[in-house]
């Protein structure tokens, strides 16, 4: 049988693709070796959603009071419950994912795929022929060789979401978006936290501003923050790790039962056929053209194993571009500098568009306009008032920047990346009536701030 489009990998890249394609009429394949959804679904992005709003659930009862709600008894967190919820909020996305794939008529091959030429894949010794090919294979936590994982005290990602009970102390290597919501996930709950970053601050691709209060808030939860501080070598002794360090304070060595290496993730390329296929690859990555072709005409790749940012909903819109594109569409190509990115610790994270160091970097002259949550009332209700917006309007006053810090920041994040996208005035924010009382009109309040109009700053 010969297929229109065979895909390779069922992640958000994958299985977009293969329902976009099977809309336009094609007849579509999907190949996956795991589990369906890829990595975001079932190890990444939900489950540990489903976490992280435990833990919040569980500060929530232990500071009822401050609601004026009387807790009886005693409020403790059965990490076992937690992980058994969180898999089943991933298994019933999974289940969603399947339906949709059957749905739309696309035959789900399991099996390891791997490129027999520019229009054949092998899945465990049988041949699959298609017109296009795609690759979505997506990534795994990458492993550094002074921290070897070892499933047991030195972790990944994958592992620390399957634990049963609280360790007494962790540390966190990487203060990126994975590091930094797992550690406050575990200091949550009341796990002693050491959060070590290279960087000279934590969250290092975030807003400067933004990361010192994060930096705040993870002290809040009682976590230590080393930033400017390197990993010299983790080792087990006697059932806890010592990790070596050296950093301000010059060298020391940190103790604590268990260790997450959450520094970065690598591409999975290896074993897919991409040398005998002449796909072209450069440190690690596929490269591709704006559709996503590689240098093999019928065999396109997108999502984290090519060079643009490793992000769920980028994996999907790559999809529905490359998608598109061989189906003769003629998308418009994807605006990478209008990309979302959210950090979904407590308070929440959210940003899109350039830094103001970027800004400055880049020659443009900024204004800046800020609104603290402090000055909200509704963020004063909701008892969420650490945090702010900080909108960047370039010298024509459209906005080039937008960076969030605080309460459900992550849902105001979809208005200042519309307004980036559409080329929107401060001007045009200022006055458009937001709702009050309602967390969304602190952008409309940076916005006025930015043009020297603010009323409640």
């Amino acid at each position: 049988m010969k297929y229109d489009i065979l895909i390779i990998g069922s992640g958000p890249g994958g299985y977009v693709a293969a329902i976009r394609a099977a809309q336009l009429g094609k007849r579509v394949a999907l190949v996956e070796r795991a589990e369906v959804g890829g990595v975001c679904l079932n190890r990444g992005c939900i489950p540990t959603k489903a976490l992280i709003k435990s833990a919040q659930v569980y500060l929530h009862c232990k500071e009822a009071a401050r609601y004026g709600i009387a807790v009886e008894g005693e409020v403790r967190p059965d990490l076992a419950a937690i992980a058994a919820r969180s898999r089943t909020v991933a298994e019933t996305m999974s289940k969603g994912v399947q339906f949709l794939l059957k749905k739309h008529a696309i035959d789900l091959i399991s099996g390891f795929g791997r490129l027999r030429g520019p229009h054949t894949v092998e899945v465990d010794g049988t041949l699959y022929e298609a017109n296009h090919i795609i690759l979505a294979t997506g990534a795994r936590p990458r492993e550094m060789p002074f921290m070897p994982i070892d499933g047991r005290h030195i972790l990944s990602s994958k592992e620390v979401l399957l634990l049963e009970r609280l360790p007494a102390s962790m540390i966190v290597v990487g203060t990126g978006a994975i590091g930094s919501e797992l550690a406050w996930f575990y200091a949550a709950l009341g796990v002693k936290v050491t959060l070590v970053e290279y960087m000279p601050r934590m969250m290092p691709l975030e807003d400067e501003e933004v990361s010192k209060t994060m930096e705040r808030a993870f002290r809040k939860l009682r976590a230590t923050v080393l930033t400017g501080t390197t990993v010299k070598a983790v080792r087990v002794v006697e059932e806890h790790c010592e990790v070596e360090v050296e950093g301000k304070k010059g060298s020391e060595v940190l103790t604590a039962e268990l260790v997450l290496s959450a520094v970065g993730i690598a591409a999975n390329i290896e074993g897919i056929g991409l040398e005998e296929a002449g796909v072209r690859t450069e440190r690690g990555k596929v490269v591709v053209d704006e559709y996503y072709r590689t240098s093999c005409k019928g065999i396109y790749a997108i999502g984290d194993i090519i060079p643009t940012p490793a992000l769920a909903h980028v994996a999907s819109a790559e999809a529905i571009c490359c998608v598109e594109a061989i189906c003769g569409l003629n998308p418009a190509p994807i605006d990478y500098t209008t990309i979302p990115s959210c950090i979904f610790t407590s308070p929440e994270v959210a940003s899109v568009g350039l830094t103001e160091e970027q800004a400055a970097a880049r020659g443009i002259a900024c204004k800046v306009g800020r609104f603290p949550f402090t000055a909200s009332g509704k963020a004063t209700a909701a008892g969420e008032r650490d945090g702010f917006v900080k909108l960047l309007f370039d010298e024509e006053e459209r906005l080039i920047g937008a960076h969030l810090v605080g309460g459900s920041v992550t849902e105001l994040l979809a208005e200042p990346t519309i307004a980036k996208a559409m080329g929107a005035t401060a001007h045009r924010i200022a006055r458009t009536i937001h709702a009050h009382p309602s967390m969304n009109e602190a952008v409309m309040e940076a916005a006025e701030a930015a043009l020297g109009m603010a009323i409640h700053v």
